[in-house]
């Protein structure tokens, strides 16, 4: 029993629709159509059941004191006497046939309320016989009434068995929930319109762009996120600066006595101590620059309008410069998006870098998707393993079993070419790669 009302609500879920708006009208719309429809099912049953079976009443009992009225054996004289007090006074038009039967088998029009209800006033008025034509006229309803002597036709105006407050009901009620609709629509849409703005103001925000235009606006607890945003991009932004100063500064600090210890193994000569020391130095030197590369980030450069295409040529043309096999595919048309151009040449530079450092064999590859592009780099080297692919984009990580560590770099290529990825909304994911090493895939939103 829990499973199948699981996979009823399961079902409604996704029947709903996906967005606020959507939502939101379908709850402030489904109470007012049920209380709609509960409505009209009691107006039915009650208010116009009543009335239309009254009318019906009404009708019937003229013809039947018509009928009663009439001499026996009828004289066709005092009948069209009686026949026209009843035109004048009920507004029945009568006609009787001397001599007509009517069929054995009557087809009695039952298509609608009114149809019943006049069936069953005239068979509890009448008594006798009778047939209701109810589709021949426009305007009239006919009954026959089957007498001793023949038929009698009476023509009754449809008006007189309808209610027109039957049709101002359902016109104001549909009238009302249209308008309801409406409103609701239009207000729900200014509503909602404040949280999409948030929400694309925290896209751009994450992918660098600026965002100098949004102001919170909406439902108080719409503008307080808002708010909220607005203080922790401020938070955000000084954190990044102060953290850019502050390596600034260690830069400088650590790079001059840093200098000053290559100058005195300079003048040491070919000391084989000396030269120790200084490949040492030399290291350092590389790794210090390494970390404050990382740490620093590409945080100060605007993302601009570029061809994805020629950016990602010339860092195949600068790899091919230094040696390495590189094919590319790519499309003949520009591929423009918002980007950082130097710091996603940087982070091609180091994904390519990394793939040329330890195989032979790269291939480079654009492939446009639903909203945005994958730049895929594949290599024939010895790869990843499946359960580390994630721990190379660590800071300083290394694979000693593959990576030689004296020929290999710091560790901080994959994590740098991460973050500047990440910075324009997008994810590097690793893979296997049909040449049989790894394939690196820089997913970038449109």
């Amino acid at each position: 029993m829990l499973r199948e009302v699981r996979e009823i609500v399961a079902a409604i879920e996704r029947l709903m629709p996906r967005t606020l708006l959507g939502r939101s009208i379908i709850i402030i719309v489904t109470p007012v159509m049920l209380l709609q429809a509960i409505s009209a099912w009691v107006f039915y049953t009650s208010h116009w059941d009543t009335v239309t079976r009254r009318l019906a009443q009404s009708v019937a009992g003229d013809i039947a004191y018509v009928i009663r009225q009439l001499p026996h054996p009828i004289d066709p004289r005092q009948a069209q006497q009686v026949f026209a007090i009843a035109k004048d006074m009920m507004d029945v038009k009568l006609v009787f046939k001397p001599g007509d039967i009517l069929p054995n088998d009557p087809t009695i029009t039952r298509q609608n309320l009114v149809d019943r209800s006049l069936t069953k006033a005239l068979e509890d008025a009448l008594k006798r016989p009778f047939l209701i034509d109810s589709r021949s006229q426009r305007n009239y309803i006919e009954i026959h009434v089957q007498l001793a002597e023949g038929v009698m036709q009476a023509q009754v105006r449809r008006r007189r068995l309808f209610s027109s407050t039957t049709y101002l009901f359902f016109l104001w009620m549909v009238g009302t929930s249209l308008a309801l609709l409406a409103f609701a629509t239009i207000f729900m849409r200014n509503q909602v319109r404040p949280i999409k703005r948030l929400a694309q103001a925290a896209d751009d925000f994450g992918r660098g762009r600026d965002i100098r235009d949004f102001r919170p606006s909406g439902a108080t607890e719409v503008e307080l996120a808002g708010h909220a945003f607005n203080l922790m991009r401020d938070r955000i932004r000084r954190q990044i600066s102060q953290r850019t100063e502050m390596l600034a500064g260690v830069s400088h600090d650590l790079r001059t006595p840093l200098t000053r210890m290559k100058l005195q193994l300079a003048m040491m000569g070919g000391n084989p101590e000396a030269a120790d020391l200084k490949k040492d130095v030399d290291e350092m030197e590389r790794m210090i620059g390494g970390y404050l590369a990382f740490a620093r980030g590409e945080g100060t450069e605007r993302a601009v309008d570029a061809d994805l295409v020629a950016l990602v040529s010339d860092a195949v043309n600068d790899a091919r410069r230094e040696g390495a096999a590189i094919a590319l595919t790519a499309p003949t048309q520009k591929i423009v998006l918002p980007l950082r151009r130097d710091a996603l040449r940087r982070a091609l530079a180091n994904v390519i870098g990394n793939a040329r450092r330890y195989s032979s064999r790269i291939e480079v590859s654009l492939r446009s998707r639903g909203h945005g592009v994958d730049v895929i780099v594949d290599d024939n080297g010895p790869g990843i393993p499946v359960g580390q692919r994630e721990d190379v984009f660590r800071p300083f990580f290394r694979l000693e079993s593959s990576r030689n560590p004296e020929t290999g770099g710091t560790g901080l290529g994959l994590a740098i070419a991460r973050d500047i990825v990440r910075t324009h909304g997008g994810e590097i994911t690793l893979h296997d790669s049909p040449l049989g090493g790894l394939r690196a895939v820089l997913r970038l939103p449109s």
